[in-house]
């Protein structure tokens, strides 16, 4: 089953001996066979993404994995859509895929940041102030009586 639309799975299917090279500007070739690369490597993974029902990979997941497959899974469609909208010669950047781009990419940073405190090291109180308290000095008790003590001596007063 392919995933790509006909048009795609037409051009890709072509070998280099089947397209004449006088269709299209020979400028461009690299950049299409890369794109056919790219296109190819994106089918494979959503075969593979595919072949597992969506039930039994969320049940895998803790939640906010669940959350980060959803965020990129989002991201991922809103992308094709944007290509394809290029390819038709309108402009992404005046439609409203691109808020929700937008929209996708902050809720992505807002789950790395939860990520993220979950890898930051936590405090354990009860180490520290043991720590504290034998890295600090204490006096012995002989001489805890001198040191308490302030030394004494007569004030004088002053004019």
């Amino acid at each position: 089953m392919r995933l790509l639309p006909p048009l795609w799975t037409t051009w890709m299917d072509m070998s280099e001996d089947d397209t004449n090279m006088e269709d299209y500007p020979t400028e461009i070739h690299d950049y299409l066979v890369s794109f056919e690369k790219s296109l190819g490597s994106v089918d494979e993974m959503l075969k593979t993404m595919m072949s597992v029902p969506r039930s039994e990979l969320l049940q895998k997941l803790d939640p906010l994995e669940q959350a980060k497959l959803d965020l990129v899974s989002a991201y991922t469609l809103n992308s094709m859509f944007w290509v394809y909208l290029v390819t038709q010669g309108i402009n992404p950047k005046e439609h409203p895929v691109k808020q929700e781009l937008e929209r996708i990419r902050t809720y992505m940073n807002k789950a790395k940041e939860i990520a993220d405190k979950k890898k930051a090291s936590k405090l354990n109180k009860g180490a520290a102030s043991r720590f504290v308290r034998n890295a600090l000095w204490e006096p012995s008790a002989e001489n805890e009586h001198t040191s308490k003590s302030p030394a004494k001596g007569k004030k004088r007063k002053m004019d």
